[in-house]
């Protein structure tokens, strides 16, 4: 991937020599456009990355991961496909405010993380993510979960609910629901797998309101009871 145009690979080392040249800039430098910014975080193969780029081509994406072997899948598909509003970011979701500058960003997507269930501060929905996401985003920027662990949704919708962030949608139950937005029709390969074994993916979108410090919630949430399909893998 060193040689595709629209995939940058900057390791934390390379970091530590320079400040990454198109922070704040990524609409005039790559994009050409002044097109909102949707990034996902922990995309994996790209298939989410693409499915939204496709639906919304008014719009410009960022998958971000750290595997480079499973983000060349949606990297080459999307530069055999031509597609312009494409790009992904190969580094750790900790640095992200080392590659986009304040209010540069629209939308968050979350989609399937590790719940991390021993360890706070690694949720990708914990108030010390919260912090980043707040540096990066527009006044009022969007966050989009989506999830097949119980523990993860509970947790989310705890802190949401312990920093009053305004929710716009929510169900625990995404395909016996009512919501009608066509981009949760996206499905992974492995969210197809999770379906197929009969669980149900949990989805919230609410808003990344600025705050001077964030509440973690004081709540006992139950584990998951299961084990999804090598989560470690996943994506």
């Amino acid at each position: 991937m060193n040689h595709y145009p629209h995939v940058f690979q900057y390791p934390f080392s390379v970091l530590q020599e320079k400040e990454f040249e198109m922070k704040g800039k990524w609409n005039e430098a790559f994009f050409k456009n002044d097109r909102p910014i949707v990034i996902e975080s922990g995309c994996g193969k790209g298939e989410y990355t693409i499915g939204l780029a496709k639906l919304y081509p008014e719009k410009n994406f960022v998958g971000i991961d750290i595997k480079g072997a499973r983000m060349w899948s949606g990297a080459t598909q999307s530069l055999r496909d031509k597609m312009a509003n494409v790009a992904f970011l190969r580094t750790h979701i900790e640095l992200i405010d080392r590659f986009f500058a304040p209010g540069e960003v629209s939308e968050i997507w979350i989609t399937f993380p590790d719940p991390q269930q021993a360890k706070v501060n690694k949720r990708m929905t914990s108030t010390r993510f919260m912090k980043l996401y707040s540096r990066i985003l527009k006044e009022n920027g969007i966050i989009h979960l989506k999830t097949d662990s119980p523990f993860m949704y509970a947790y989310t919708c705890a802190m949401i609910q312990a920093n009053r962030l305004p929710v716009e949608a929510e169900t625990d139950d995404l395909y016996n629901s009512c919501l009608p937005d066509e981009i949760l029709s996206i499905q992974t390969f492995y969210e197809q797998q999770w379906l197929g074994r009969g669980m149900t993916i949990k989805y919230i979108r609410f808003i990344c309101e600025a705050r001077s410090s964030y509440r973690e919630p004081e709540i006992e949430i139950e584990p998951d009871s299961y084990r999804s399909f090598n989560r470690i893998r996943r994506g």
